[in-house]
């Protein structure tokens, strides 16, 4: 991963516009999962959504004079990165309907200290003490939020981490090895993976059978598929679009910025994310998960002020 792609050169406030947007879209979309997390099940959402989403994103490749192949450059690469955008996904909408979406939120934005590190793993970027200090900044922070050895632990706060890592790794390889992709192409890729992994995954139960245990939690992920309704295929369409405005436009950013500078304003989805919350599900975090917040976001912009 060391030799960046070069074909266009940086553009940070392309890149900073965007990626606001980008988490605007994201976490209302996610606010919209954990809302509907009772009624569906994971790999329903997935096929369906993006079922809706890659005949738009089609339409547009083929109708563009620049892009009008759907296979990537580098199918590869391209693959390897929308499975890991997968996964991170899947573990994350796991988390949702056991946690808070601000205390998810906050967990997940540990991200930047991730893109430090593997930044420095794969690029060849130094940490430093500045760096290090972020890094334990962060530390307290998700062992505020965690609370690890109280009642008020929930391990399903890990997966946001594990998201994190995934996400911070899909950038770096945005930046690096698919630079020079079309940013519908990436989100057309991403779409696929997405199909493919609901389709393996309700094979799979369709084999094994639903699990039940009396939780919608676990109905989330193991459950059968729900009858679609106009609701349902609404509140599918809605998710379609913000789908692609963020798939889309995550891949803009990172490929318009360096992953540290664009992760700085990453930092705006934990703002969204707790504003719907508030709006959708009247989550108010307590004082300790704020202060947990505040040293995670302190932790990230130390990371990448740096």
């Amino acid at each position: 991963m060391k030799q960046l792609a070069d074909a266009a050169p940086d553009n940070l406030a392309l890149a900073i516009a965007t990626i606001l947007l980008t988490v605007l879209a994201l976490s209302l979309g996610d606010a919209v999962i954990k809302l509907i997390s009772a009624d569906f099940v994971l790999w329903q959402i997935f096929v369906l959504r993006s079922a809706i989403a890659m005949p738009i994103l089609a339409t547009v490749i083929k109708a563009g004079t620049r892009a009008a192949a759907l296979r990537p450059r580098h199918l590869g690469w391209t693959a390897l990165r929308s499975l890991m955008l997968t996964f991170m996904w899947v573990a994350y909408y796991a988390a949702l309907p056991h946690l808070a979406l601000s205390v998810a939120a906050a967990a997940y934005y540990t991200l930047p200290l991730f893109i430090a590190l593997f930044a420095a793993l794969f690029i060849g970027d130094k940490v430093g003490l500045t760096g290090w200090i972020a890094v334990l900044f962060g530390f307290v922070g998700v062992l505020l939020i965690l609370r690890p050895e109280t009642e008020a632990f929930n391990a399903y706060a890990l997966l946001p981490l594990a998201s994190a890592a995934l996400y911070a790794l899909a950038m770096i390889l945005t930046r690096t090895k698919c630079k020079e992709e079309s940013p519908l192409v990436l989100s057309f890729g991403l779409n696929v993976s997405f199909v493919s992994v609901g389709l393996a995954a309700t094979g799979l139960l369709a084999l094994t059978g639903p699990v039940h245990d009396g939780s919608s939690s676990l109905a989330f992920l193991s459950g059968p598929w729900t009858p679609m309704g106009a609701g349902e295929w609404a509140a599918m369409g809605l998710l379609a679009g913000l789908t692609i405005v963020g798939s889309v436009g995550a891949a803009i950013a990172y490929q318009a910025g360096p992953p540290a500078v664009v992760a700085n304003y990453d930092f705006a989805y934990v703002a969204f994310a707790a504003t719907w919350g508030f709006v959708f599900f009247g989550e108010v975090p307590d004082a300790v998960t704020l202060a947990g917040m505040a040293a995670i976001v302190a932790a990230g912009l130390i990371a990448l002020r740096r």
